[in-house]
């Protein structure tokens, strides 16, 4: 007895498959792998085994993936040498007499720490073990700072120089330059409306976050400009990488060199380039970039799978003449299916899966695949912070006081999430949010 299956039957018995395995506690990328290997050889023979080869030989043949591991080890130099720290240290002394204040600077925090790296996994780190004890000793409410260091962190994946839109612009082929400056008004407006709500909250409520006492703020006049003056060393840096690259003095991947450069030169000058912290960044550096070529490997190989079976041509007919759907309702199905798969993969497997089949449509359709990467970014930015597979929720359980339960994680992000969506729809029914930097000054 032969059975036959259409090519959409295959597509949905794969995704059910990755799904299941990864219910088992499979890791993202072998569950991801082991799929799209299985199904070429089912599908293809022998010849389909030869996919997962082809798909790692292409992933090297990807000059500007040299940017992750420099990106990358600029962000864990800043980090361990304790330069962020002096950012901090400057913000709560300026912010601290406000009413919240602590939290409206660890978020001014966060963009600073998210120019200097384009990850969200440094300010997690940074928020967590310097700004959280800080605030959780000064009585700020633990749920609501929790949720302020998950949303501020998460904006590392817009600020440039953002990795998640250097694989998008090395996935959609479009200008890095260009998604870059888009990234930064989203980015912006989502730090406004999270301030705002940071206000609002402690106005309606003191105790949610009490500002410092009097004598904690009493400090000469100078040591304050001091401290305001150690803020500019992160500026140079920031300058570095994303001045230089929009201002065309550098390449891509010379920017990330710069950067690198650039963060061990600050460090020196602090005398803080020391053998521990060149040996901690520098194995936190092979580990996080490990974790991006493996999944990318991975997802590359099942993505290859899905071309194979003409997915794009079938999710257009699914979409358009099946679902009659407008061009603005399959933009909408998009951002909903990224929502939910952003519950479960990581933001690398959903990009390197889905935009090969969702950016041709997306420029069928006629809508800017740089305006559409922001909108992927954001969904990005809200499946770090939404179970079950939240990667912001787990590093925050790892790295909090055991006062913070699970719970309290969880809960905590939920005013967030909510802020984010309406930040999402802004950007969808206002472009120029985004839009405006790179057709203005490119």
């Amino acid at each position: 007895m032969t059975f036959t299956f259409s090519y959409e039957t295959v597509a949905l018995i794969m995704f059910a498959s990755m799904g299941l395995l990864m219910l088992t506690g499979q890791r993202v990328f072998g569950a991801i792998g082991f799929v799209g290997a299985v199904a070429g050889a089912f599908l293809w023979g022998t010849g389909g085994t030869e996919m997962a080869f082809n798909a790692s030989m292409s992933l090297m043949n990807w000059f500007p993936m040299i940017t992750l591991p420099l990106f990358i080890f600029m962000g864990y130099i800043l980090s361990e040498s304790g330069i962020a720290n002096d950012l901090y240290r400057m913000f709560h002394v300026w912010m601290g007499p406000l009413p919240g204040g602590l939290a409206i600077g660890t978020v001014v925090l966060m963009v600073a720490i998210s120019a200097m790296n384009g990850l969200s996994v440094a300010g997690m780190a940074i928020g967590a073990t310097i700004a959280l004890p800080e605030m959780l000793r000064r009585g700020y409410d633990k749920r609501m700072v929790s949720g302020v260091i998950q949303a501020g962190s998460s904006l590392g994946l817009m600020m440039p120089p953002s990795v998640v839109l250097v694989l998008y612009g090395m996935i959609a082929r479009q200008p890095v330059n260009k998604l870059w400056l888009a990234g930064v008004g989203p980015a912006l407006l989502f730090a406004v409306l999270i301030i705002a709500y940071i206000v609002i909250r402690c106005r309606l409520n003191p105790s949610m976050g009490p500002a410092l006492p009097a004598e904690e703020r009493a400090m000469p006049r100078a040591e304050k400009f001091r401290l305001l003056l150690a803020g500019l060393l992160p500026l140079a840096i920031i300058f570095s990488v994303t001045g230089f690259f929009l201002l065309g003095v550098t390449s891509l991947v010379e920017s990330s060199a710069v950067g690198a450069l650039a963060a061990m030169i600050a460090a020196a000058l602090k005398h803080r380039l020391t053998a521990r912290v060149l040996r901690v960044s520098l194995l936190q550096t092979l580990s996080v970039t490990c974790m991006f070529m493996w999944i990318m490997v991975a997802a590359l190989c099942f993505s290859s799978v899905f071309d194979g079976l003409g997915a794009v041509h079938a999710i257009r007919r699914l979409f358009l003449e099946d679902w009659g759907l407008s061009p603005w309702g399959v933009l909408i199905v998009m951002q909903l299916s990224y929502l939910l798969m952003g519950m479960f993969l990581d933001d690398t497997a959903m990009l390197v899966i889905v935009a090969p089949l969702y950016i041709p449509l997306v420029k069928s359709l006629g809508f800017d695949p740089i305006w559409y990467g922001v909108l992927y970014t954001i969904t990005c930015q809200i499946a770090y912070m939404t179970p079950p597979f939240g990667y912001n929720l787990f590093l925050m359980k790892a790295m909090a006081p055991k006062e913070i339960t699970l719970a309290d994680i969880y809960s905590s992000i939920i005013p967030f999430v909510g802020i984010m969506l309406v930040g999402l729809v802004l950007v969808m029914l206002f472009p120029g949010i985004a839009m405006y930097l790179p057709d203005r000054f490119l």
